[in-house]
């Protein structure tokens, strides 16, 4: 498989800024890349805002805390780390 840049965007309760960081992730010049954004169980409208990018993979799960969002991300990546 081709090497490949992965992000992994943990997010609790950061519906002000996931948009942002997303659109950041994507703008970056190295391709390819693959963006996954683990929403830890947040109530806010983090959900909802993940939903408008079809080219990131949105992971929701309970909260567990930093560590545990980060690895789920690198477990649902599909690249080598």
């Amino acid at each position: 498989m081709a090497e490949r840049a992965l992000v992994i965007i943990p997010s609790y309760n950061c519906a002000r800024y996931v948009r942002q960081a997303v659109e950041s992730a994507l703008a970056q010049t190295y391709s390819p890349v693959e963006i996954i954004v683990v929403d830890d169980g947040s109530t806010d409208d983090t959900a909802v805002i993940l939903q408008r990018f079809s080219e990131i993979h949105a992971i929701r799960q309970p909260n567990g805390g930093l560590s545990a969002a980060r690895n789920v991300g690198i477990a649902h990546s599909r690249g080598d780390i």
